[in-house]
């Protein structure tokens, strides 16, 4: 992170680091605004995953109350589409 990127203290850069728990290195505007967090690949797959299992969660409730189709039925209506 270049000087010009840099929060008008390092005091205020640690402590905003402190606030993001994957956070490596924050990248800010001139206002000291954060504009990126840089974070490890194996914490960014890891909040990949949990996203996509949340979602798949949030789905499996959506329609937990649907009657199951057979796969004849399924077929059927994934043509439909």
């Amino acid at each position: 992170m270049n000087n010009a990127n840099r929060p008008q203290n390092e005091e205020q850069l640690i402590m905003n680091i402190k606030d993001y728990p994957f956070a490596q290195d924050l990248i800010t505007d001139n206002q000291g605004q954060i504009q990126q967090v840089i974070i490890n690949f194996e914490d960014y797959q890891q909040i990949i995953e949990t996203y996509e299992d949340t979602g798949l969660y949030c789905a499996m409730i959506d329609v937990k109350d649907e009657t199951p189709l057979t796969l004849e039925e399924a077929l059927i209506e994934l043509e439909k589409e």
